[in-house]
């Protein structure tokens, strides 16, 4: 999962010390963190010790908009899916499919770009072998 660099000092003490394979955040004796007991000590808590408790703000519901805003800050399908440890791209792109912006306009300009570029190409190309041929007759 990639980490945001504003994140890394404050993660950074969570892990000085560790091995590679403790959990990031875990219990006091260092075990996985059980999502009820977390949900209840800690979420929420800290939602509404900030205030936004009203919103219905849950976990999951980050994990929507840290996709969300991943796909409009240009990720692609294969990334968001390994951001979010999808199985295959499919269950990516039926949950979040629609957010990808709608770029046929750009994909025919560039395809026009690229004809019209091959076809001056070849004209010079052509016209090139012309000059040579005259050259040499």
């Amino acid at each position: 999962m990639p980490l945001v660099g504003f994140l890394v000092d404050e993660i950074k003490p969570l892990i000085d010390g560790h091995k590679g394979t403790d959990y990031v955040f875990r219990t006091v004796s260092g075990d996985a963190i059980h999502d009820h007991n977390w949900r209840t000590l800690v979420w929420t808590k800290a939602v509404a010790g900030a205030g936004l408790d009203e919103l219905g703000i849950t976990p999951h519901k980050l994990r929507h908009t840290a996709a969300s805003m991943a796909i409009a800050a240009g990720a692609d399908v294969k990334l968001v899916q390994r951001m979010l440890g999808h199985k295959d791209a499919t269950e990516t792109l039926n949950t979040y499919g629609h957010l990808w912006p709608d770029r046929l306009d750009e994909v025919t300009t560039a395809l026009e770009k690229a004809r019209s570029k091959a076809l001056s190409k070849s004209k010079k190309n052509a016209h090139d072998e012309q000059i040579m041929t005259t050259d040499v007759t």
